[in-house]
């Protein structure tokens, strides 16, 4: 009887050959980018305390964290998030400095969201962090290092829409909603619900009127830099007028780097989390209906563990990115292809000494010994199964053959 099949919980996979073979490609890439910025790799753990992550850091909701406890009874989080560990991270090892700190990152997040949705509960995420800088020049540096990181994996056809969290949380301030209120309001701006959130302003009768107009404003203010300098003429709320002001220095530094083309304006996005208190940034292209990449500026997250600087920074979902690539037909160029310098048992000396020259030119090569049972012809189909580019054969009498 046939031994049971093990499968993997639901939204977890298992990838392997090829496949992995251009995610680490991309990766490397990616990496690369960042590290042509002058960031240097960060590592925190997969398991961090529960406390890294509490409803209080505006992370992910306590329900959608995988949870486990340790042996004194703590309770640990497989990480929903890398930013806060970073942040941990930072306020422990980087206290006392008092200059720019920039961080890049490679590591899995694991989100516990609905199984009905059908999105992955694995991910893997590359990032950066601007660690210690609050001017525009970080906020651009942060947005053309996630341009040039996309543009390096492959993609062609992408665009990244810039928001800023202070439009919302200003207007809100001056509105004289209550709590409850400002939760749906907030649930309709993040389901671009604009028909609620009209409604919802309308039937409250206590909203001051520029504020009104400021928060039906941002459902209708996204496109181009004119669209937006256009919001500022018309806009009587002063909250509104200094943000754009600050968004156009962002773009101008942007067009120094000569990448204005990749860039819109969304100023109803509210962002993936709850941290966020300047800049927002969203990455999207096509092959998927989901973001590819988020950030913004968090400047009070890390003050929650001991240090008070300002920050920003960016994560790419590099699954999603790998499928939009996939679903364009973008190819990846791997080396995952190998040679195969296979061999008769009675010359395994010779056949050991020529694998070591091939690898030390660089080669990629599988060392088989050839079974009495199988034949060339099932070492020719067994190749043409696992991307092996050619095989090098050394028969009985010890002469090599390329077949």
């Amino acid at each position: 009887m046939r031994s049971t099949l093990y499968h993997t919980p639901e939204g977890v996979r298992d990838r392997y050959n090829e496949e992995i073979a251009r995610k680490n490609t991309v990766r490397n890439r990616i990496i690369s980018q960042m590290h042509s910025f002058g960031y240097r790799d960060i590592e925190t753990p997969t398991v961090e305390f529960f406390d890294v992550f509490n409803k209080d850091r505006g992370s992910v909701e306590n329900r959608d964290m995988f949870k486990l406890f340790d042996k004194e009874g703590n309770t640990l989080v497989l990480r929903p998030d890398i930013t806060p560990s970073i942040a941990r991270a930072v306020s422990k090892y980087f206290m006392d400095e008092d200059m720019p700190i920039r961080l890049s990152y490679c590591g899995n997040t694991f989100y516990n969201g609905s199984s009905l949705q059908g999105k992955m509960k694995e991910v893997t995420q590359l990032g950066a962090e601007l660690i210690g800088d609050e001017t525009s020049d970080a906020d651009a540096e942060i947005i053309a290092m996630l341009i040039n990181s996309l543009a390096a994996s492959g993609l062609k056809d992408f665009q990244v829409e810039i928001g800023h969290a202070g439009f919302f949380k200003g207007l809100i301030a001056e509105s004289n909603l209550s709590d409850e209120e400002i939760e749906q309001l907030t649930y309709f701006y993040e389901n671009k619900n604009y028909f609620g959130i009209e409604s919802l302003l309308e039937a409250n009768g206590k909203v001051p009127e520029d504020c009104k107009k400021g928060l039906l404003d941002l459902t209708q203010t996204f496109g181009n830099i004119e669209q937006i300098k256009d919001l500022k003429e018309r806009s009587g709320n002063k909250t509104v007028v200094s943000i754009i002001e600050y968004l156009e220095k962002v773009y101008d530094i942007l067009s120094y780097y000569g990448l204005e083309k990749y860039v819109s304006f969304d100023l109803g996005i509210l962002g993936h989390y709850k941290y966020y208190t300047g800049i927002i940034i969203q990455a999207f292209t096509y092959g998927t209906g989901e973001m590819i990449a988020t950030g913004g500026r968090y400047d009070k997250l890390i003050s929650q563990f001991g240090k008070d600087v300002s920050s920003v920074g960016f994560g790419i979902n590099q699954d999603l990115l790998m499928l939009a690539l996939s679903r364009l037909g973008i190819e990846v160029d791997t080396d995952i292809y190998a040679d195969i310098l296979l061999y008769e048992r009675e010359h395994k000396k010779q056949a050991i000494e020529y694998a070591l020259e091939l690898r030390k030119q660089g080669r990629h090569i599988q060392l088989m010994k050839k079974f009495h049972e199988k034949s060339l012809e099932d070492y020719i189909e067994y190749a043409k199964r696992n991307f092996i580019d050619k095989i090098i054969y050394i028969d009985s009498n010890g002469n090599r053959k390329v077949l």
